[in-house]
């Protein structure tokens, strides 16, 4: 392997690996409170029973 071709990789490494910390870093959790927590599993519950009706 020649000298460029050894840069090459380690660049497109340095590229990839700098791309999946910075999604790491931006992703956010979601931070809901206890009300709309309820009204997500109400309307969990509303559509599972549209689905076993069907």
């Amino acid at each position: 392997m020649s000298l460029s071709t050894i840069i090459l990789i380690a660049l497109a490494l340095g590229i990839i690996l700098g791309g999946v910390l910075v999604l790491k870093k931006s992703a956010r959790k979601f931070d809901l409170t206890n009300e709309q927590l309820d009204r997500i599993k109400k309307r969990n519950e509303e559509i599972d029973k549209k689905e076993q009706q069907d």
